[in-house]
């Protein structure tokens, strides 16, 4: 059960670094207008906020890469990495698009949850 927990942890690192790709790099390109559902206008005003996002999706995915890579001494970090993801997916569920909540939360809930069963 904690091997199943560990690589739910790593596949939300992994999907926050597919995060940080999106809004740092394809912001303002027709995969990260489409990604997002922007206009070329707004993703053009946005393009320097969006890379900003991604810094932080991005240090979420390495927080819990820094968790999974301390083993079981790291599941202290993992959890809290964890409960960010969550906190970030909710709250962006509640501000920018409920899609969000799937994407990211229910992710970050599931390896939580699996985290603390094992």
């Amino acid at each position: 059960m904690y091997t199943i927990a560990v690589i739910a942890t790593g596949l939300v690192a992994v999907l926050h670094l597919y995060i940080l790709y999106l809004e740092m790099f394809l912001w303002d390109t027709p995969k990260g207008r489409k990604a997002f559902g922007l206009t070329p206008e707004f993703s053009a005003d946005s393009k320097v906020l969006a890379a900003n996002q991604g810094l932080y999706n991005g240090f979420l995915a390495a927080g819990l890469i820094w968790g999974i890579w301390l083993g079981a001494a790291g599941d202290p970090i993992k959890i809290f990495f964890l409960c960010c993801v969550v906190a970030a997916g909710i709250f962006g569920a509640i501000t920018a698009n409920r899609k969000i909540l799937f994407v990211q939360a229910l992710p970050g809930i599931i390896a939580l949850a699996l985290l603390s069963l094992a």
